[in-house]
């Protein structure tokens, strides 16, 4: 015969008050992140010619891993979108992508893509001129599962650096940028609350005590006795 087994009522109930309270919580600190975001964005707005930024017309235009080397800044031009077409993959908490230099090379980039700029009718035509990067020494395969994801479709010509085209750019979508704080911020109210209003019921008398006061086991006791 199938057994059911069903939680306590109180749980639930102290749980489910909890969570309501949990919806104005949420509410106030999705009014706040909403005065916060635009002060996001502007910190992380990247001015042309620096790392992450727009690359101008003076910016080295590099062809080749040995371009990159010899560079301290430069942009790399790309044709369409192929800077996001050959793999990707998590890196520190960096999303990269291999890209691939015109000399056919392929290198791990970490990109802002509110710097890009774009020739033709439409992103898959024409041209793509990157932000400004600069190489980053970093042990690339300290990392088997971020090679794997990025060397899925050909491997990467260096292990041994990357491309920063982000600096201080590289901000969330507001959506992101939301996505965590919310999350706290209704786990702590839970977490808050929970024992709250189970220490009110079980004062009221409706729900039972999860550690029941000495005065009133000593009463208990007393009357048993008798």
């Amino acid at each position: 015969m199938r057994r059911l087994y069903f939680q306590r009522f109180d749980l639930w109930l102290s749980l489910a008050l909890s969570f309501l309270v949990s919806l104005g919580t949420v509410r106030l600190a999705d009014q706040i992140m909403d005065r916060t975001y635009d002060s996001y964005v502007e910190s992380h707005v990247v001015a042309d010619g620096e790392i992450g930024g727009v690359a101008g017309a003076d910016v080295f235009r590099a062809q080749s891993v040995g371009d990159l080397l010899t560079h301290d800044t430069f942009t790399v031009v790309s044709p369409g979108i192929e800077y996001m077409n050959r793999g990707a993959g998590y890196f520190n908490n960096w999303y990269m992508y291999a890209l691939t230099l015109p000399s056919g090379e392929r290198v791990a980039a970490v990109i802002n893509f509110d710097s890009l700029q774009q020739s033709g009718d439409d992103i898959y035509s024409g041209e793509t001129t990157l932000p400004v990067g600069r190489v980053v020494y970093e042990d690339l395969e300290s990392s088997e599962s971020f090679l794997s994801q990025i060397e899925h479709g050909a491997p990467l010509s260096r292990h041994d650096f990357y491309i920063d085209m982000v600096g201080a750019g590289g901000k969330l979508a507001e959506e992101d940028y939301r996505e965590l704080p919310t999350l706290l911020v209704r786990l702590g109210t839970i977490v808050i609350c929970f024992p709250i209003f189970h220490m009110i019921g079980s004062k009221l008398g409706v729900f039972p005590y999860f550690f029941e006061p000495k005065e009133k086991k000593k009463k208990k006791d007393e009357m048993e006795w008798e």
